[in-house]
């Protein structure tokens, strides 16, 4: 690694803490005055984070002349391409299944989650699902190119390929535990199979859209049952 490398992990860790330790408490005070807005300036901040980072990462990347397969940032061949694109179809249709399961479903229906707090964050109007895809669309792409492309990268020369990749793993869930313990493992256990995706496929790619889709996913299906539970009064637990 070079010098511009430690000022890289230096402000990715930064921005880490500031999101867990300043921007997350403000989002949950924001939040106790008019949640919605809070919820669109969280996001809206995360996008402008995440994206910001990528753009000094490609930017250390063309300067040191680097290749791009280096952190893995081309597309799959062969099988792989095949097991991926199966991987992301497979998942597509069980959210999917899932969503219009929910949607036409006329009784009541609970949602759980991790966190007492994680339940502020997800979406309840359609502007604010609208937010989520595109933030999901910016996790999907900027944190695997920080945690499964860059960070192996930058430790693998010290800590080893396997080394590298769990202590992305690890750096990956710690910056999801503002949603708890449980959104912690949670977090973790994702990030493993993102890992192992892109160890196996040899590609940032399919852990992209796979990682979009899972939180496509899951902000859908919590906007499809918040809305319902707010028109209708019914119940939903965290």
């Amino acid at each position: 690694m070079a010098i511009p490398d430690f000022l890289y992990l230096s402000l990715i860790a930064i921005l880490l803490l500031l999101d867990h330790f300043v921007f997350w408490p403000m989002f949950l005070r924001r939040s106790q005055a008019n949640p919605g807005r809070a919820r669109l300036w969280l996001w809206s901040g995360w996008m402008i984070m995440l994206w910001s980072l990528v753009a000094v990462g490609v930017a250390l990347w063309l300067f040191e002349a680097r290749a791009w397969q280096a952190i893995r940032f081309a597309a799959p061949h062969g099988w792989r391409l095949w097991v991926a694109v199966g991987l992301v179809c497979a998942l597509a249709i069980a959210y999917a299944k899932t969503i219009v399961r929910v949607a036409r479903s006329t009784r009541p229906r609970r949602i759980k989650f991790g966190h007492p707090d994680a339940e502020k964050l997800a979406p309840r109007t359609s502007t604010e699902l609208s937010w989520w895809v595109a933030a999901s669309l910016s996790a999907g792409f900027c944190e695997e190119f920080i945690f499964r492309g860059y960070l192996i990268w930058a430790f693998q020369s010290v800590l080893g390929l396997w080394g590298a990749a769990a202590f992305s793993v690890v750096v990956f869930a710690a910056g999801h535990s503002y949603q708890g313990i449980k959104g912690f493992f949670t977090s973790g256990a994702i990030g493993i199979f993102l890992t192992l995706v892109v160890l196996i496929s040899g590609s940032l790619w399919p852990a992209i859209a796979l990682h979009a889709l899972v939180d496509i996913g899951q902000g859908s299906v919590a906007w499809f049952v918040l809305r319902r539970a707010q028109g209708e009064g019914a119940m939903v637990t965290a």
